[in-house]
């Protein structure tokens, strides 16, 4: 599965990304024919809390999940979108057996 990390307007360090990879593998790991996953992280408001936006995206043949999280901080709503898409990947394996 190829993943790509896009940051929007901000540069992610090397130890965000390294977390992403992670997490993201994982997902990898539940579906095999996975073909790409692709995450978007975003800044709301940078003066308020809650302000951080990750985005996933997993393409699957003939479907396409999608989760978008907020948070305080990337790590966590990297992992809330995470847990929220192997919800999503269940059900499509249940759909499509």
């Amino acid at each position: 599965m190829i993943i790509s990390i896009n940051a929007v307007k901000f540069k992610a360090d090397e130890k965000l990304e390294k977390y992403i990879h992670d997490k993201v593998s994982k997902l990898d790991r539940m579906i095999d024919n996975a073909t790409k996953c692709e995450v978007h992280l975003k800044l709301d408001k940078p003066e308020s809390d809650n302000n951080k936006i990750a985005e996933i995206s997993l393409t699957l043949p003939g479907q396409t999940l999608f989760n978008s999280k907020q948070a305080d901080s990337f790590e966590e709503a990297v992992a809330d979108a995470v847990d929220s898409l192997k919800v999503q990947i269940d059900k499509y394996k249940e759909r499509y057996k």
